[in-house]
């Protein structure tokens, strides 16, 4: 079973039924924020029964998981295939723009705010979506210096963490982050030069 799929029991899911209560919630989320969401709620605006949800989904939590994780992996893959320095740059800049404008984005921003005084919030973000996302992005860094487009000997955790922080702070806080600013970290870090001035 893939890492970033949990355990589902009781009835099978009927699909459309499923694709609504994770546009459901994506959608309440983005109105009225993660304190104001219910399942209550959610049932309603998808249509089906609160039992039903219960059925499928343990929490809340769990079902924002699920759209996040299938809204990144259509909308923001990780390119792990023969990656390159533009196509880190482009995921990169792909990401900040996930993060502030897309209504995934606003979920995972949700979540990691929540994660910060729910430990059982952490653990399942941690395990079920930022675990196996970090390691294809790692992934993705080793590729690059096998492929020479990244200098060998780099600690590609620091590494990964000096390129996705400043988004992730800057989303975090309101504010977008400057392709300029994406560019100086990918150029530094990758010992390219310089393609872009703030």
């Amino acid at each position: 079973m893939p890492a970033t799929q949990r355990p589902r029991s009781g009835n099978r899911r009927d699909e459309a039924a499923r694709q609504a209560v994770l546009h459901a919630a994506d959608d309440l989320l983005i109105e009225h924020g993660f304190g104001a969401l219910t399942v209550e709620a959610i049932a309603r605006r998808a249509g089906v029964a609160k039992q039903t949800i219960y059925r499928w989904w343990p929490s809340k939590v769990e079902i924002l998981l699920d759209t996040l994780i299938e809204d990144s992996d259509k909308r923001l893959p990780v390119p792990v295939e023969k990656p390159t320095a533009k196509s880190i740059r482009a995921y990169l800049h792909g990401f900040a723009e996930f993060l502030i404008q897309d209504p995934a984005g606003k979920v995972f921003l949700a979540l990691l705010a929540e994660a910060q005084h729910s430990p059982a919030t952490a653990e399942s973000l941690h395990k079920r979506y930022l675990g196996p996302r970090r390691d294809r992005e790692c992934d993705m860094l080793a590729g690059a210096v096998a492929g020479g487009t990244m200098p060998p000997g780099q600690d590609l955790d620091v590494t990964l963490d000096a390129l996705v922080g400043p988004l992730i702070y800057r989303a975090l806080t309101g504010r977008e982050t400057p392709r300029c600013l994406i560019d100086k970290c990918v150029d530094d870090l990758l010992d390219l030069r310089p393609q872009s001035e703030c």
